[in-house]
């Protein structure tokens, strides 16, 4: 490994594909300029989910668009750079096409992992914590394997706009408060103090899906960091193998 590369990077909540294409494609543009750059110190990189606003696989059909962040990917990997992806409820249907097609990394369920000497807890967020009920119930429906089989035999054309009509309703019934609610009313610092009983051992724990940059402190030494996304923020997470900060993209 190159001296110079020593740095991993996490990002989430791109929600490529949404509102239209002029806007992602302008978006698309910023986040792949952010990618060309921290590959040159990176060691890995992790998506923390909602890259795309709707994905869904059908066996020879698969959302157009995207071109040159997918690309940028393939890039990356080619290189010798891991890319790790974790689905997020918005495309919780991935399944192989960009494993093989990119060589990335999908994560489908939130885990612990050991980076450099450190600790780390991460996954999406989504359905994590208390609360939320009816979205574990739905997501449960959608994670069937049944259910895909049904959403499949349904014609690209209709069952795209579809899921895009659910996922612009979604996004106006469950939007994400944009300020930091306290210890006691964000869901997912309640998750992180669970598991913290379960595995004392956790060092940081990172999510995406809230939709606000959070760098919160569980206890003196456990970090809790929520990546924020990029339609309004443009902030990731970076680790330097000693610590882990909150940072924010100007590309200029």
């Amino acid at each position: 490994m190159s001296a110079n590369k020593h740095k991993i990077y996490f990002a989430s909540d791109f929600h490529l594909g949404t509102p239209n294409f002029t806007e992602s494609l302008a978006r698309e543009k910023k986040i792949v300029k952010w990618l060309n750059e921290v590959k040159k110190d990176a060691t890995e990189i992790y998506l923390m989910g909602d890259i795309f606003d709707f994905w869904f696989e059908y066996k020879y059909t698969v959302p157009k668009g995207f071109t040159r962040f997918l690309g940028t990917i393939a890039s990356i990997v080619d290189s010798g750079i891991p890319v790790h992806f974790f689905i997020g409820n918005h495309d919780m249907w991935m399944f192989d096409y960009l494993p093989q097609e990119l060589g990335i990394t999908i994560h489908r369920k939130q885990g612990i992992f050991k980076l450099g000497k450190k600790t780390f807890f991460l996954g999406h967020g989504d359905g994590l914590g208390p609360g939320d009920t009816n979205y574990k119930r739905i997501k449960k429906i959608f994670s069937n394997r049944f259910s895909q089989w049904l959403f499949a035999r349904i014609h690209p054309n209709f069952s795209f706009s579809i899921a895009n009509y659910w996922s612009r309703e979604s996004r106006k019934k469950g939007k994400e408060p944009q300020t930091f609610l306290g210890e006691d009313k964000e869901w997912l610092v309640a998750y992180c103090k669970r598991k913290l009983e379960q595995h004392p051992q956790i060092d940081y724990f990172v999510f995406g899906h809230r939709h606000l940059p959070i760098s919160h402190h569980i206890t003196n030494k456990i970090l809790y960091i929520n990546t924020g996304d990029w339609l309004n923020h443009f902030t990731y997470a970076v680790f330097d193998g000693e610590q882990l900060e909150l940072k924010k993209y100007n590309d200029f």
